[in-house]
């Protein structure tokens, strides 16, 4: 109850009021105040005892001990208080009868200190119990309960329980978007608060202060608000001189600002200062959020704009302009895009062009005719030959995707007779003559490049120009589809198999030719996009870009198109996009993982974790910055894999490696290496045939004996390999290219390091160094490690390949030697630093896998941590190298750490000013997410909002291969109508791909209509996107009356089962 208020008369004991006598519990007013104080004293004593002897023994009271306390402590407060007990004041009290206990209890003296202050003192408010324990509260209905009481006041709920937050909230979301608010400065006082003695600070006692209650007074003394008005000035003289000398308090992020514009305010033509400030900036503002493009546009706009106009007329910068494009297409009127587009292409630079080329792909309302011509018009503006087949690849992606398949394949066969197969007569003619003489090939209809039976132009013009009848080609046999009662869904997946086999033209003798005219192609369909490459390395890069059109893609192969930092592979490595792909790169049918233990000796075992192999489907790094036939982990992952070769036309690719050779010499040695590769992912017994076939032509060629030595070692057989080690370091000819036999030297010894042989490996070793290592192994020891040091010394920067192999003997040599396991040699940790070349990639990836090998395959005395951290600091550096991947994966196994492995799937990096993912690394870390098993339910949502990110960003934005896996990704959720979503925007960036355009009549055919899928189909006519037959001609006139028939059936059986189902109840 609430005490009495004093306010409103004077304090006087008189105004209590006078309770009526003669009650048996009423105790006589006898006792005086001096009684009080004794009986005060007395408790005082009983306590303090009570608590020293709790002390000392450390036990608690019994139960007769607490009985008598209460009861003691009841006599003396029944001194002092009169009892109110109303019709029970005839029954004798009983302490342990609680139905008896009296409500309240009234005090006769009073406590002046109440008048004072106006209320009970806190500490002596006598003990009381809330109803329910303080959880429920009158008048509010029973469901609801107080969940915490805190001091803004009281919490009420359903269910009795409090809810936490979670990290999913959205209260939680904002608390970790929110910018800090405050911040620990560091205090310039010069005395402390409490003072120090003799290396204690003394405490606050309680004895001290005992019987004085002159903190509980309201009055304060003179001397106390003089000292404290004295304290408050010193303090606010102390407070500003502070601010004087520190200033304004700044947040990280604004301190960082301040020093950027300090860096740009000394340097104002610095491109990479301009773009950390931008990427700084935009760190401010997550991809994801709501209206982030058009805010982050904004903020782009205005710090490119600065830069643009304080950088000097002779610093290029075509990096900034395209940044300076990219945001303005998200705001500015479509008259302005198109004239600062116009500006831009004056420039001249490539990938302005590029991008131009891929803006004016974006736009909508265009049809595929009107894209070609823009290709041509940049074509027209561009004069080095790899520039034009960068184009040349851009345009056949183009046709390709909107399903021109065979006009794309005649672009390169074509182009590839202008470059291999030009007849002696027509060498020295001009371009346009060339183009004549070959029409008239192409038009004879003879076998080409990639066919049956083609020997190309050359031959045919020296075999006389003959006449030749097609008898037509042969195609594998497709999946008959006529069983699917759906049209829509039925000419949907007639379209996907014609478009998935990547086919030549036809003839215009064949029968496909008068139903389906767009696989005839003419040369004049062609003739505007060829060009003349004269240049060894134009004509070398043709044959990897051919290579990866028909789905072999070359890792990094766009980066050696491009002289800066490329952006083709948002359209390039369609590969990834395809059917085969998808299915390696998603997981199967997933099934949900149960957290259950087995029990063994009565102890409880958890499941042990199941991984897949650390290495994917996956391949992306810099170009030759991982060999062809680089092996690694214990699949033999490398550049080329089962995934790789699933879909693809092998006789077709066979013909192409056949006739695609630069001389007969044996000098075109990374081609054949390529080509053996892919042989030995179809049998390796093959591919030993067929380099067989090129040593007999190539018999001094240390590549091609190399690189058969890594055949044998493929298929097990070491004894082989080794013969073929001897023969090829003890021939006379080899010393004369001591230098070129680091690689087979290094290969060697590795075989022979991983073969658990590690004396063979330094005898080795030993002899690349000239040396015979009889006089002594340390001796011999210390001059091979000279002798290696200096080899790798001498060889030019240009040849890195070889001069890596050097170093790696010499690390190697070191690890097998070295007394110590703590050592390490340098090439295996010296810091892994970018600068910018493939060389450095390289050697961070050489060092790693012989590391990689040292702890994890042999088991070696490293300890895992070191690998482990490199791999992590390697992965920071080249974020887009699957093979550094794949490793850190492999250490990664077993750590329980799964927080590692999910920073790999964080929204991005272009905002820390780290290398950005490309659309590779992005489509690995969809894989990623099902790396261990049974987890991939539970990381969907992260890997949704990173492919949200990923089409959103500015890096990878406009792929069509990202909006596919999304799509599929909400397809194999089962979240259909997220996924149609997806698919009109994704047909908002990418209006030319046909392939998106059938997944609206195949995989989401139960969230269109008729009436939708019609419509789809009219914008892929008015757009030039093929259908090989007319949607109408299919459909003809059946309607969805059945189809909503069946659904109606579907749902009758389901009513039924539901009911069935409320009958049973509750069994």
């Amino acid at each position: 109850m609430d005490p009495p208020s004093f306010s409103s008369f004077a304090p006087s004991f008189s105004s209590f009021p006078d309770f009526e006598q003669g009650s048996s519990k009423h105790v006589p007013p006898s006792h005086s105040s001096q009684h009080l104080e004794d009986n005060a004293d007395a408790k005082r004593k009983r306590r303090s005892s009570k608590k020293d002897k709790d002390k000392k023994h450390k036990k608690t009271k019994s139960k007769a001990d607490k009985a008598y306390d209460e009861k003691s402590r009841d006599d003396t407060r029944r001194g002092d208080a009169v009892l109110f007990d109303d019709d029970r004041e005839s029954r004798p009290y009983a302490f342990d009868d609680r139905e008896s206990r009296p409500v309240f209890y009234t005090d006769r003296k009073g406590d002046p200190l109440n008048v004072r202050f106006g209320g009970l003192y806190a500490k002596e408010v006598p003990k009381y119990q809330l109803v329910a324990w303080g959880k429920k509260i009158l008048g509010l209905d029973g469901s609801w309960s107080v969940v915490h009481r805190g001091g803004g006041g009281l919490e009420v709920g359903m269910g009795g329980r409090r809810k936490i937050p979670s990290i999913t909230d959205s209260s939680s979301r904002a608390l970790l978007n929110a910018p800090p608010t405050r911040r620990l400065i560091p205090s310039f006082a010069d005395a402390s608060r409490y003072q120090e003695s003799d290396g204690f600070i003394k405490l606050p006692s309680a004895k001290d202060h005992h019987g004085d209650q002159s903190y509980r007074s309201i009055e304060r003394s003179k001397d106390d608000a003089d000292s404290d008005y004295d304290s408050s000035m010193t303090s606010g003289s102390d407070l500003s001189a502070e601010d004087e000398n520190e200033g304004l308090t700044l947040t990280s992020f604004q301190e960082k600002t301040r020093s950027l514009e300090q860096r740009l305010a000394a340097d104002p033509s610095s491109i990479s200062n301009w773009l950390s400030l931008l990427s700084h900036s935009l760190s401010q503002i997550p991809i994801t959020s709501r209206s982030s493009t058009k805010t982050r546009a904004d903020i782009t706009l205005s710090i490119v704009s600065r830069a643009l106009t304080s950088l000097p007329e002779d610093v290029p910068a075509h990096k900034l302009r395209l940044i300076y494009l990219q945001a303005g297409e998200e705001i500015w009127e479509a008259s302005k895009l198109q004239v600062e587009w116009e500006k831009a292409l004056k420039e001249g630079n490539a990938d302005v062009k590029m991008a131009w080329l891929d803006w004016r792909t974006r736009m909508g309302g265009r049809t595929v005719d009107s894209v070609l011509d823009d290709a041509l018009r940049i074509l027209q503006l561009s004069t080095s030959e790899l520039e034009r087949l960068r184009i040349f690849w851009r345009a056949a992606v183009i046709l390709r995707q909107a399903g021109h398949i065979e006009r794309a394949m005649a672009m390169f066969q074509i182009q590839a007779e202008l470059i291999f197969n030009v007849p002696s007569s027509s060498l020295r003619s001009s371009f346009e003559e060339q183009l004549g003489a070959l029409e008239e090939y192409w038009e004879s209809e003879a076998p080409r490049i990639g066919e049956s039976g083609g020997s190309g132009w050359a031959s045919w013009v020296a075999a006389g120009k003959p006449e030749h009848s097609f008898a037509g080609a042969v195609h594998p046999p497709q999946e008959n589809v006529s069983n699917i009662a759906d049209p829509y869904t039925s000419w949907a997946c007639q379209e996907a198999q014609s478009d998935g086999t990547l086919k030549p033209p036809s003839r215009s003798t064949e029968p496909i030719a008068d139903e389906d005219p767009f696989s005839t192609v003419l040369f004049s369909d062609v003739r505007h996009f060829l060009s003349a490459f004269s240049s060894v390395r134009a004509r070398s890069a043709f044959r990897l870009v051919w290579l990866s059109f028909l789905g072999l893609h070359v890792p990094g192969l766009e980066t050696l198109l491009s002289s800066s930092e490329s952006t083709d592979d948002r359209w390039c490595e369609i590969h990834l996009s395809s059917g085969p792909y998808l299915a390696s790169i998603y997981p199967p049918a997933p099934e949900r993982r149960r957290i259950t233990g087995s029990s063994y000796a009565g102890v409880i075992i958890g499941q042990s974790e199941e991984y897949s192999s650390g290495f994917g489907p996956v391949k992306t790094w810099g170009y030759r910055a991982v060999g062809p036939m680089d092996v690694f982990g214990e699949a033999n992952w490398s550049m080329w894999t089962r995934e790789d070769v699933q879909g693809v036309n092998v006789e077709f690719v066979r013909r192409v490696f056949e006739r695609c050779r630069l001389g007969t010499s044996g000098d075109d040695t990374e081609w054949d290496v390529l080509n053996l590769s892919f042989e030995a992912v179809l049998n390796v017994k093959g591919a030993l045939k067929v380099s067989r076939s090129l040593l007999a032509n190539a018999r001094e060629s240390i590549v091609h004996w190399s690189a058969h030595a890594r055949l044998e070692r493929l298929r097990g057989r070491l004894d082989e390999a080794r013969k073929i080690y001897r023969t090829v370091t003890s021939t006379p000819s080899s010393s004369d290219n001591k230098l070129s036999l680091g690689p087979l030297w290094y290969d060697w010894a590795d075989m022979e390091w991983l073969a658990g042989q590690p004396d063979a490996a330094i005898q080795v070793i030993f002899r690349a160094a000239g040396l015979d290592g009889t006089t002594g192994l340390g001796i011999a020891t210390l001059r091979a490690k000279r002798i290696l040091d200096d080899t790798a010394r001498t060889i030019p920067g240009t040849l890195w390949k070889v001069q890596e192999s050097w170093l790696r003997l010499a690390a190697l040599l070191e690890l097998l030697t070295s007394s110590s396991s703590a050592e390490c040699p340098l090439f295996l940790c010296a810091p892994i630093i970018k600068q910018g070349s493939i060389a450095d990639e390289s050697a961070a990836v050489s060092s790693l896998t012989m590391l990689y090998h040292h702890v994890l395959t042999l088991r070696g005395t490293a300890k895992p941590t070191v690998l482990r951290e490199r791999l992590e600091r390697a992965l920071n550096v080249y974020p887009n190298n699957t093979a550094i991947l794949g490793m850190f994966l492999e250490a990664q196994k077993g750590q329980g750490v799964w927080g590692r492995v999910r920073e790999l799937l964080e929204v991005g990096t272009e905002d820390s000013g780290e290398q950005p993912k490309n659309v590779a690394r992005r489509v690995a870390d969809v894989w990623v997410a099902g790396w261990e098993k049974g987890r991939w339910d539970w990381e969907i949502e992260r890997t949704r909002g990173g492919l949200a990110a990923a089409v959103e960003s500015e890096r990878t934005r406009g792929s069509p291969i990202l909006w596919r896996l999304y799509i599929e990704l909400e397809i194999r959720a089962g979240q259909l109508e997220r996924a149609k979503d997806l698919l009109f925007r994704a047909l908002g960036q990418c209006p030319f791909v046909k392939e998106l355009y059938l997944l609206a009549f195949d995989a989401l055919r139960s969230v269109f209509t008729g009436r939708e899928l019609n419509a789809l189909a009219d914008s892929m006519a008015e757009r030039g996107v093929r259908m090989r037959k007319g949607l109408d001609d299919v459909v003809g006139d059946w309607t969805e009356d059945k189809e909503e028939e069946e659904s109606s059936g579907e749902e009758d059986e389901i009513e039924a089962e539901a009911r069935e189902r409320q009958r049973l109840r509750p069994y």
